[in-house]
């Protein structure tokens, strides 16, 4: 039987079994996914984080100013000296994106689509801490980094059921735990959509939470059929050449039906605009003005290569990729996209896959005057970083 490198990160079951068993589909404990796993994070250093304006973040007191108040940050220098010794929790966004450790961690996922990822979020609980029961709308890997938390597992949820009457928070109104595990550092749970979970601190803890992008149904037909809108003219209308003598002017027939939706039909079935449309969403960054800051002349690029200087990707740009069936490619940063030659694929793949490009790799592509632009495109736009920028 084949073996594959992921097969250790789900024990005795391995990648494909979880794939076609789990993923989506029920809970799945792993113990010691992350054998003798040591926090990339300390808990100061994420307190820390939660001080900086530019990152998200949140505390949540089971009792606070009212049963579970939720905090914004950034947060006072002070505020954890006039936290209380229990029942409290710090939640931070998108770690990955500051500590390039935590980034790491990501390579550990790659057996799914790296266009699904979305970020990698840390909380610190002191004993007695949780968000409350609540389930979400996408896939999360809980992975114990500090401490022992006791995760309870309960029913399918829907938009139907119950929840308390909060301002701020989801917490679910019932919960039917079905399941309960206390994790140790190291010690994975998988929790697909829609299903209650309850985690709370056994004793002092953190936990790092892999979440995965999933568009609703919603955001799908809203931002799709705007993009198309936004590249069709005025001009192109709705017709009835060849429409029969009404029995009544006042009614709409179901041949006007049948034409509206054969047109709108043919709009959404152009399946290149539905890939390049689909390519910027799932790669729109969270903090784009962290890409941003990196935007502007760059030295010259050929120059650097040749001094050994290579690149690298900015760890707050999303990259993805799509052929189309004449061979082009569409390659997608941080909801931009640009067409290339097939002949590019390699690159391509190169930059999307590799958060290190070494420069003598990138000096093989120097002769090629489309590889050349693609790349001072990317380093000028803050996508690719040369190596002494990400120092």
């Amino acid at each position: 039987m084949m073996t594959n490198e992921f097969d250790s990160l789900f024990g005795d079951i391995g990648v494909e079994r979880f794939l076609a068993e789990y993923w989506q589909r029920k809970p799945l404990l792993i113990r010691q996914a992350f054998p003798n796993f040591e926090s990339p994070i300390e808990p100061n250093e994420l307190a820390g984080l939660s001080l900086e304006e530019e990152v998200e973040s949140r505390l949540i007191l089971k009792d606070g100013a009212h049963p579970w108040e939720l905090q914004r940050g950034p947060f006072p220098d002070d505020t954890y000296s006039k936290l209380p010794e229990r029942d409290w929790t710090l939640l931070v966004q998108a770690v990955d994106q500051f500590i390039p450790e935590v980034a790491d961690l990501l390579e550990q996922f790659r057996f799914l689509p790296t266009w699904r990822i979305d970020d990698i979020m840390i909380s610190y609980a002191a004993p007695g801490g949780g968000v409350g029961p609540h389930y979400d709308n996408y896939d999360v890997f809980l992975l114990q980094g500090h401490g022992k938390r006791r995760w309870r597992v309960g029913q399918h949820c829907t938009v139907d059921s119950p929840l308390l009457d909060h301002p701020d928070l989801r917490i679910l109104a019932d919960f039917d735990c079905q399941d309960e595990w206390v994790l140790e550092p190291g010690d994975m749970l998988y929790i697909p959509p829609g299903i209650a979970h309850d985690g709370i601190a056994e004793t002092d803890c953190m936990t790092i939470s892999v979440g995965f992008r999933a568009p609703s149904h919603q955001e799908v037909l809203v931002h799709f059929t705007d993009y198309l809108a936004h590249h069709l003219s005025d001009d192109e209308r709705y017709t009835d050449a060849g429409a029969s003598l009404p029995q009544d002017p006042a009614a709409i027939d179901q041949a006007a039906i049948e034409r509206l939706q054969q047109s709108v039909l043919e709009l959404v079935s152009d399946k290149e605009a539905l890939a390049t449309w689909f390519g910027r969403h799932m790669t729109e960054a969270k903090y784009p003005e962290l890409a941003q800051a990196y935007a502007g002349e760059p030295e010259p690029l050929m120059e650097a290569l040749h001094e050994g200087i290579g690149l690298c990707t900015n760890p707050a740009v999303r990259l993805a990729y799509w052929q189309a069936s004449d061979g082009s490619l569409r390659l997608f940063a941080n909801g931009e996209h640009c067409v290339v030659g097939g002949s590019l694929l390699p690159l391509v793949q190169l930059i999307c896959n590799q958060r290190s490009l070494p420069a003598e790799v990138l000096l093989g592509w120097a002769a090629e005057d489309d590889a050349q632009e693609l790349l001072e495109q990317l380093v000028e736009k803050g996508f690719l970083l040369m190596e002494r920028q990400d120092e």
